[in-house]
């Protein structure tokens, strides 16, 4: 199907789908989005079971979806800058110790977590998986995505300092997931593992992709002050975006870090320094446009993925064990780096709580289990990472406000939180 056809059967689609949850679910617009989609693919599934023809035409049309390419190296790019252009970089950084921390240690440690109980669990329930598999799976599903975290709890009341903790952690994690992933991908056709080419990965993506993009963003910084006309610099951001995660690509570096550094940078010092009230103005609605265009796309895409599924019985169970342990591995990632940073700052009673509960999952733990090369344990990873999204997205994003129970207190965390 040619390329015009298949944006708009998806536009269509979720614009019939945010109209059904405008008049009728009323809830917040992403989860509103997945929902619908989910309901609409179970109906296709249906009524392919009871002889209709719909069920076998929607799976090629999704199966044709490369999610993967789309969502990694097309809307990624886009909405990650669209999120860091509004982060305060002041708040950012006096929080940087626990923000880096929670998105790097805390991410490698939910990721060996995860992988060492899920090879024992799987193995439990009938569903023997490889060990690099497990560690495969801890680490495409321990970064909370920043794309459902800035879009669901964009509403959510939370405080401000425990708001900035989630959305600056879920914008660095995933670039940190990544590169983890990466790592234990390339692990996975060898016999032995050398930690000099861990690292040396490691700090290729990571490292690399901060300082590219911070280059970029300094580029295009010094562009936006020496012209004064809003196309012209909604133009250079559109570039910047594009440029630095194509650049990324070409030199091995980590695109989702390139462009969340970018974006920091363009958000602040561009945004008080380069533009003009006019220009802040229309650069913001344009790019609050596009970040809730392409969100839309993105959620109806996740909710018609059911239609691919793989729903083998050892596969769902798997599911259903694999959100009470994700879970687990994000409490006590976060509950050890919190109770260590208490001893030097104060933190709300709630937070421990607040953070696991409001760590989502969303379109990048599916699209790199999408990325897992063809055979049984992929299958059976793309349906249980599909089911913990589900959970994250439509359970935890439409109760964290019932977590939060009420205004929060500074003081320092009880290890009961």
């Amino acid at each position: 199907m040619p390329l015009i056809h298949t944006l708009t059967i998806l536009i269509c689609l979720a614009a019939l789908f945010s109209y059904i949850n405008h008049r009728l679910l009323k809830l917040p617009m992403t989860i509103g989005l997945m929902a619908v989609a989910l309901a609409f693919s179970l109906a296709l599934l249906a009524l392919g079971k009871l002889g209709f023809g719909v069920e076998a035409e929607a799976q090629r049309f999704i199966g044709a979806v490369d999610f993967n390419e789309a969502l990694m190296h097309g809307m990624l790019g886009f909405l990650l800058f669209a999120g860091a252009l509004h982060v305060k970089l002041d708040e950012l950084l006096d929080l940087k110790w626990v923000i880096g921390t929670l998105a790097i240690v805390g991410t490698i440690l939910s990721s060996v977590i995860i992988g060492l109980l899920g090879y024992v669990l799987f193995d439990a329930i009938g569903l023997p998986l490889p060990f690099l598999y497990c560690l495969l799976f801890g680490a495409l599903i321990s970064p909370t995505d920043p794309i459902a975290v800035m879009g669901i709890l964009r509403k959510a009341c939370l405080p401000k300092s425990l708001e900035m903790k989630i959305v600056g952690e879920s914008l660095f994690n995933d670039g940190v997931g990544v590169v983890i992933f990466l790592v234990v991908l390339n692990l996975v056709p060898k016999e032995t593992i050398h930690v000099t080419d861990v690292l040396i990965l490691f700090a290729e993506e990571a490292v690399g992709g901060a300082v590219l993009g911070l280059a970029l963003g300094y580029l295009a910084y010094r562009m936006l002050r020496s012209v004064d006309n809003y196309q012209v610099e909604i133009l250079i951001t559109l570039a910047l975006v594009m440029g630095s995660f194509g650049l990324a690509d070409l030199l091995h570096t980590s695109g989702p870090i390139a462009v969340v550094v970018a974006g920091l940078l363009i958000g602040n010092h561009g945004r008080q320094w380069a533009m003009s009230e006019a220009t802040r103005e229309h650069l913001d609605n344009f790019w609050e446009l596009l970040d809730e265009l392409l969100n839309a796309v993105l959620f109806v895409l996740i909710g018609l993925e059911v239609l691919v599924l793989s729903f083998k019985q050892p596969y769902l169970i798997a599911g259903l064990v694999a959100i009470p342990l994700v879970l687990a591995a994000r409490w006590l990632s976060v509950v050890l780096q919190i109770r260590l940073f208490s001893f030097f700052r104060e933190f709300s009673a709630r937070t421990v709580t607040i953070l696991t509960w409001g760590g989502l999952r969303g379109g990048i733990s599916v699209a790199l289990a999408l990325s897992l090369p063809p055979g049984p344990s992929r299958d059976a990873l793309v349906t249980i990472t599909y089911a913990v999204v589900v959970f994250s997205i439509l359970v935890q994003g439409l109760t964290i406000n019932r977590v939060l129970g009420g205004p929060a207190t500074p003081q320092s965390v009880q290890p009961q939180a």
